[in-house]
């Protein structure tokens, strides 16, 4: 009889739907807009800065807090942007990437048992991430935007044969965008809690939270004295209208946020692993008790063109073409989604734009994720796996089935279904060639014709 070896804490994890498309992706050659990065090159001036550090021997371990040099660059970017005065010797600390500095923060700051707030749809890496640090995550639901006629789309998804099929929401000037319900949100707090980790602008919806929302927020955490880890690594991505304010300066933030970014999105250098996290000695001085311990440093002459990187942007322009190549992107998929009869929600940030596939003919949006990749040969993510499931056996939810025969599982275990009240919703992601873009929408033309369920 042979024995599971593998520990509590990550036997529930299995295999995502994420793994799944993309090998279905690469068996059908189907256009990947599945995939969250680039596919086309960084800077040549930021990769330059790379090899002349290689070439000039900065390749040794350095100080696991970070180059001097960069958290100094990290530190300036903040005064530049008139955020706050950063001390770089205690407040800045240099990660294997964001989702290290996630990790570790978790890690660093909550106890078995204790609660930790999570907004859904979110980010994968937040839930195992609490999971293995013992922690219990406690769910609040972003609303997407009204449909015509004050209708949420959470009422028009499948649910269970005795699932109830009205709604109580009452419409505000925020619907127009996704959005969270502010008795929902206090409702989820509790003398357990310790953490909510807000990730804007936001992954996938791309929402980038209000500077009332965040009012609201940091409200209810000073009240219940819980520290935030802010994920803003698409900070430099906003469109439109929208703007980016960091929750950490809000009046009374400061002290209780750790604010996690990244060089490798802002870069379009994503294999870098270049993140970083700022916020004031006592919570930096935790998360690099952790850090230590988790990966101790990052590359020594990556770190150092990051640093580059980060000192000439604004004088060469940088972000500001950025944001203009990147809404074009935003702008043709747009379009392109639209005439394959897929419309499109409001995107405010990142680089993912979200489609309605509510009259695509599917029970769930994994069915059609499948179909669009392998029958039209684009990939796509579907939004589900960024819910919370319910267990096998659960009344509510349509299940979802691998193709091989099973049930497909979320990485927490449990057998998926299409979630009571999602929304059938697909994710595009538009960090990519314009070139590539349009070989999809010559294949997403085809969408409207001889549609139908897999």
């Amino acid at each position: 009889m042979s024995t599971n070896r593998t520990a509590e804490r990550v036997r529930s994890f299995g295999t995502s739907i994420f793994a799944e498309i993309s090998a279905l992706a690469v068996q059908h050659g189907a256009v990947n807009l599945g995939q969250g990065f680039p596919d086309f090159a960084g800077p040549e001036w930021v990769k330059s800065a790379a090899a002349e550090a290689i070439a000039a021997d900065q390749n040794q371990y350095p100080p696991y807090l970070g180059l001097p040099r960069l958290r100094e660059a990290i530190a300036a970017a903040w005064r530049a942007s008139g955020w706050r005065e950063v001390d770089p010797a205690s407040e800045v600390t240099v990660t294997s990437g964001a989702t290290e500095a996630i990790f570790g923060a978790v890690q660093a700051l909550i106890n078995p048992g204790d609660e930790v707030i999570v907004f859904e749809p979110f980010y994968d890496a937040y839930v195992p991430d609490v999971v293995m640090a013992g922690g219990v995550p406690r769910y609040v639901r972003l609303h997407p935007p009204l449909k015509d006629e004050g209708r949420r789309m959470e009422d028009e998804a499948p649910r269970s044969d005795n699932s109830a099929g009205s709604s109580s929401f009452i419409p505000h000037p925020s619907s127009l965008t996704w959005h969270f319900d502010l008795a929902e949100l206090a409702a989820a707090f509790s003398p357990r809690t310790r953490l909510l980790l807000l990730n804007t602008p936001h992954n996938p919806t791309g929402k980038v939270f209000s500077p009332e929302e965040l009012a609201q927020i940091a409200a209810l955490c000073i009240a219940h004295d819980v520290v935030v880890i802010a994920d803003e690594v698409y900070e430099h991505l906003v469109f439109g209208g929208a703007a980016h304010t960091p929750i950490a300066t809000l009046p009374g933030m400061w002290e209780r946020t750790l604010t996690v970014n990244s060089t490798g999105k802002t870069f379009s250098l994503t294999g870098w692993k270049i993140g970083y996290a700022v916020g004031p000695a006592d919570l930096t001085a935790a998360l690099r008790a952790a850090h230590q311990w988790i990966t101790f440093s990052t590359s020594t002459p990556l770190q150092s063109a990051a640093a580059v990187a980060l000192e000439q942007a604004a004088a060469r322009g940088y972000y500001a073409e950025l944001r203009a190549e990147y809404d074009e992107r935003r702008a043709l998929l747009v379009d392109v989604l639209r005439g394959a009869g897929l419309p499109t929600l409001p995107v405010e940030g990142s680089y993912f734009v979200m489609a309605d596939i509510s009259q695509a003919g599917f029970s769930s949006d994994a069915d059609f994720c499948r179909w669009l990749t392998r029958d039209v040969g684009v990939a796509a993510i579907p939004p589900s796996a960024f819910y919370r499931h319910p267990q096998g056996g659960h009344p509510q939810g349509v299940p979802l089935r691998h193709p091989q025969g099973g049930a497909l599982r979320h990485p927490q275990g449990v057998p998926l279904r299409h979630p009571q009240g999602v929304p059938l919703l697909a994710r595009f992601c538009f960090a990519k060639k314009l070139e590539t873009l349009r070989a999809a929408a010559d294949r997403l033309a085809t969408v409207g014709k001889g549609r139908g369920a897999s």
